[in-house]
């Protein structure tokens, strides 16, 4: 993320899906491993959803994580349980929408969202890894949050932070 805050530092795109775009670009240019590809299309997957426009609600953010999590099992084929950044970011993706879906307002909704990323997080510690860089360790994976999880849960809570900041 330093990379992308240096290029947006050079300016910030005037619409959500430019500024996703450059967001996805930089970090599949900058990061190594699988989570700079994974992020990236998680980026552009939420860019190409949002569109060009200023800002996004409720509806258009839940749309727009939804795409980006869709990217990220088509290109990493993961799913529940495989000790990935999927085990976090599925149920906060889920736990955004319940929220929503309930009436909440986007400010209220996601921090219930941050929190099912840290629980969906904390849950990949006993498990073997099956996907992604981990998975060549095998057991000795066991023991361990694994780091797309974590990296996940910390973007879900400043997302909630940001959200926080924004409508106080």
């Amino acid at each position: 993320m330093s990379a992308v805050a240096e290029k947006l530092g050079a300016g910030t795109p005037a619409t959500v899906d430019e500024l996703l775009k450059t967001v996805g670009m930089t970090l599949v240019s900058s990061v190594g491993g699988a989570s700079g590809p994974l992020y990236g299309t998680f980026f552009l997957r939420m860019g190409m959803t949002a569109g060009a426009v200023r800002e996004l609600d409720g509806p258009a953010l839940a749309a727009a994580l939804r795409a980006g999590l869709d990217g990220i099992v088509a290109r990493g084929k993961a799913e529940a349980g495989d000790k990935t950044m999927f085990d976090a970011m599925a149920p906060a993706v889920d736990a955004l929408d319940a929220a929503l879906a309930g009436g909440s307002s986007v400010a209220d909704a996601v921090r219930p969202a941050a929190e099912a990323a840290e629980v969906g997080r904390d849950a990949t510690a006993p498990l073997v890894a099956r996907k992604g860089r981990a998975s060549y360790l095998g057991e000795r994976s066991a023991g361990h949050l694994d780091p797309g999880a974590a990296s996940t849960a910390i973007l879900f809570d400043t997302l909630a932070a940001a959200v926080a900041g924004s409508a106080g």
